[in-house]
Order: C-alpha cells, then structure tokens, then sequence
C-alpha cells in the first residue's frame, strides 16, 4: 500500500532575536516617513548578530525539533536543506548538520542541499515529499531546512533583509498533505536578482524587474494550477475554493500586489465565482497587454480595493512573520505558513492552503495543501504550541540603528574571511541555540550550543 497523505507531520521555527524595528530604521536613514512601513509593508527586521549564522540557526531549529516532538534521529532517512547563503562553494550546509545525527549513530542519511534564490526550501520540500511517495522510501521520516540570512549594502535595498529558518519532518498520514497532482511551475531564464560576486554577500538586483517576473510567474503558475485541477476535477477552479493563500514575502507590499493580482486573473478568465461588481472595476483593464497590465498603477489600485476583504480574510493571517523578520528568502514562505497555523490554529480543519514559492533567476511554482487537525503531537494545534510564535516575537532584542549599521559594518568585514573569534556573547540567545564561536585559519567553522544550566546562571 502506497503511503497516503504525505506532507508535513511537524515545523519549527527559529530566528535571531536580534532586530530593528523599521520606523526606527526609516528614521535614522532619513527616509520619508512610512517608506519602509507602509511603502513596503514592514514592520520590523531580524538579523543575525555576530554569534549567528545560516548553519547555528539550522542546528538549533532541527535540534528544537526533534527534542520537541520526541523524534528519535535514528527515524530521518533523507534531510535536504534548502538555502541561498553561500558559507562554501563544496561543502554543503546538510553536512554541518550531520553532528547532530552522527552523534546517536545515523549517517545513513540522504539529500544534499539545493540552491535557487529564495526557491531552494522549496525544491528540497518536493525532494522529501517525492522520495516518501516513492518506491525509494524506506520508512523513515524526510526532514527540510530551509535557512537564510538575507542582508543588503546600505541604501534603499537594506530594510528588506532579514534571516530565519524553518525546520519540516516529512512522512504519511500528515495533518498538512500535499496534493500532489495540483502544481504548477513557471521556469525560465531572468537577471532579476542574482548574486555573481563571490567575495560579497550582497546580491546585484533590478527592483523593478524583479517585481514584474514576481508577478509574470504567479500568472503562469495560477492559470497551470488551474488548468491541472480543471482536467482532474472536471470542474473550474477559481480562488473561491481555497481558504487561504501563502506567497513567499519579499515583503508585504508585494504579497498585497500578488493577491489582487490573483483576483483580476479571476476577472479576466471570467471564472464563475466572481461578482459583477469586481468584474465592472477591473473588466476595463483585461484588455491589456502582458506587460502594460504589469506597469498599470490604475490596474494594481483597482485590484487591491477589490481585493482588500478577501485579503484580510485569507492572506493577513499568514504575514505576521514575514513583516516582523523580513526576507528570509528559502524560509520565508514557509515562516508565512507558519503565521497561518499561529494565527488560525483551531479553524484550519479541512481547509485548502495555496502555497507560491518565488526564486529570482527565475524559478516559481503553485501548490496546494489539505489541512486535517491530525493526533498529537502531529496535530495543528501541537504544532502552534511548539513553534510558540507570540513568546519568541516578544523575547527579542531592540537594536537601535548606530549598533545595527555598526555590526553590519563588523559581517561585512568578515565574509569569507578566516582565522578570527567571535565576541561568544549569547547573553540575547535563548538556552540550546547554536552560536558561531570562531573560524580556524584553514576557514574551518566551530559551533557550541547555549546551556540551559549556564542560562540560569550556574
């Protein structure tokens, strides 16, 4: 018997407690007031200090992890990782997090990393999912990590940063399934965002450009999806039979923009469910062309105001953590649908989730989830309590901008560098997260975990 319902048994989350709020932010950078807030629909950045980095936050969320729901790490038979951070060009950032398993005797582990922009968590999620659907399987559980730290020159570009990470047991029976027949993908070949210079961490990007292929992408992945679930189904699909939509959140602006988007494509392929006065605001604007339809300010303003109570009805819910982190490029979808099961816990019973995942260079794909309660502890509900949300948002560490612009300067100086200490100071850390202690002078990375016995001043 073939496994059913395979998708996601459990997540973690973790991030730095380190951020900036970003009115603070816009202040100090002389922008005008609400640029970052409103222009960009942020309200605060995480970052990681000089203790934290891409791997420290992937072995203190799959540790969290499996203490968390018992997981024995005999039980992982394939963990992939899924990040855009280069720490090293051979070396994976799987490897690093093998300590964890060698530890109890397990390195029969498959999967490697995958790279793609912000896609990477994404492409390793399949990678799982597919390899429990397959004859290949042996039985034990898939675990994803999708890690990244995402930081910008100073200018415009930097208040879109961010770094967090997201942990996901794969296996049967899950209580967040996949339906594995409804997904489309849009591949193609783009120079929207790229990061070409290796001795910097910052990427080369074309804002505008980006956006557009954003935009363009999620078109071509929505009217796929819908043609895959109408020749299955044998019915129209429209966004009124999902109960909610999860976009990957460069930043909140563009998921608003995304979502609207959404709603004229509804319009202009005429679907059944929508009303007549949407379609008499946004019938006018079906008659442009591809890329005048993108350019349209009267376009997007009309569609938002359409838009807008859907919106806050099935999206809001997932962007709590994506506008209090920011950009956590691979984690980031998935930190929006963790804000969905925070935000919506008890109501999520039998509920269809529409997931976009976005990589820049150009890579996009939509899929669908089917939500069940589920057993403990992989049940919805356990999962709200063990990623525990509300607690870490609040037991964060304010940075005010002089000390953030301070400490970028300190990363900025040590990318790629070797031979150097960190300050070792964790007093920000909570008890078993991973820190970065130093860097051998053959660039080899050291890590130490927090005690809780230390933490309580013993």
């Amino acid at each position: 018997m073939a496994p059913q319902n395979v998708g996601i048994l459990a997540m973690e989350i973790y991030f730095p407690p380190t951020c900036i709020q970003q009115d603070i932010l816009e202040n100090f950078d002389g922008a005008s007031k609400g640029k970052y807030t409103i222009g960009l629909g942020q309200d605060c950045m995480a970052f990681c200090s000089e203790v934290e980095d891409v791997i420290s936050m992937g072995l203190t969320a799959v540790t969290s992890l499996l203490e968390k729901y018992k997981i024995d790490p005999k039980q992982i038979g394939r963990m992939e990782v899924g990040s855009e951070t280069v720490i090293d060009k051979s070396k994976s950032i799987k490897t690093f997090l093998m300590k964890i398993f060698e530890e109890c005797g397990n390195t029969d582990i498959e999967g490697v990393d995958s790279t793609n922009a912000c896609y990477g968590g994404t492409a390793a999620l399949f990678n799982c999912v597919n390899w429990v659907e397959s004859s290949s399987w042996d039985g034990r559980y898939g675990l994803v990590v999708s890690t990244d730290s995402a930081v910008y020159a100073e200018g415009p570009a930097r208040p879109t940063g961010g770094a967090g990470a997201v942990a996901m047991l794969i296996g049967p029976d899950a209580p967040i399934a996949f339906e594995s027949k409804f997904r489309a993908s849009h591949m193609s070949h783009a120079y929207d965002f790229y990061k070409p210079d290796l001795a910097s961490e910052y990427p080369v990007v074309d804002g505008k450009l980006s956006q557009t292929c954003y935009l363009m992408a999620l078109d071509s992945c929505y009217t796929g999806y819908c043609q895959k679930y109408e020749k299955l189904q044998g019915k129209q699909f429209s966004m009124a039979d999902a109960d909610y939509f999860v976009f990957h959140s460069p930043y909140n602006k563009l998921v608003q923009k995304s979502f609207a988007r959404l709603v004229f494509d509804d319009v202009a392929r005429n679907a059944s469910s929508v009303d007549e006065s949407a379609k008499e605001k946004l019938g006018p604007f079906t008659s442009l062309k591809g890329d005048e339809s993108y350019q349209s300010r009267d376009l997007e303003k009309a569609s938002q105001q359409v838009a807008k109570p859907d919106y806050d009805k099935k999206v809001q819910p997932g962007t709590l953590v994506p506008k209090q982190l920011g950009n956590m490029y691979t984690a980031s979808l998935y930190a929006a649908f963790a804000s969905l099961i925070h935000n919506k816990t008890s109501s999520l019973d039998g509920k269809r989730v529409m997931m976009f995942s976005y990589g820049s260079g150009l890579t996009a794909t939509m899929f669908s989830l089917h939500l069940t309660e589920g057993k403990a502890p992989f049940s919805l509900s356990n999962i709200a309590k063990v990623m525990n949300i509300e607690h870490k948002l609040k037991s964060r560490t304010e940075f005010e901008p002089e000390k953030f612009v301070e400490l970028m300067h300190v990363m900025e100086h040590r990318y790629g560098g070797k031979d150097y200490e960190t300050s070792k100071d964790t007093s920000h850390l909570a008890p078993g997260t991973y820190y970065l202690t130093h860097v051998d002078s053959k660039y080899r990375r050291y890590y130490a975990k927090k005690d809780a016995a230390v933490a309580n001043g013993h």
